[in-house]
């Protein structure tokens, strides 16, 4: 499932995965499993509002090299085309 990431439309980061679910542009997002729950949970809420699905399988090292940043990520999100 990471590999989706390095092809297709993505976002980065608690807010822009948060603005992208409120627009309904959100198609799945990853949290990684090492991250601060103070990130992560919030956004796992809204998935479960909004009916987001969601993966946890990744850290965040993991994460932030699928996405092509140099960094850890702790949250991202696949984005309608």
């Amino acid at each position: 499932m990471l590999t989706e990431l390095s092809t297709k439309p993505k976002v980065v980061g608690a807010k822009q995965v948060k603005r992208a679910m409120e627009a309904g542009n959100a198609l799945r997002v990853f949290l990684a499993s090492n991250a601060d729950p103070r990130v992560t949970e919030p956004i796992e809420a809204l998935c479960a509002e909004k009916g987001v699905e969601m993966e946890k399988n990744c850290s965040m090292a993991e994460l932030g090299k699928a996405c092509g940043i140099s960094v850890g990520a702790a949250v991202a999100a696949l984005l309608r085309a």
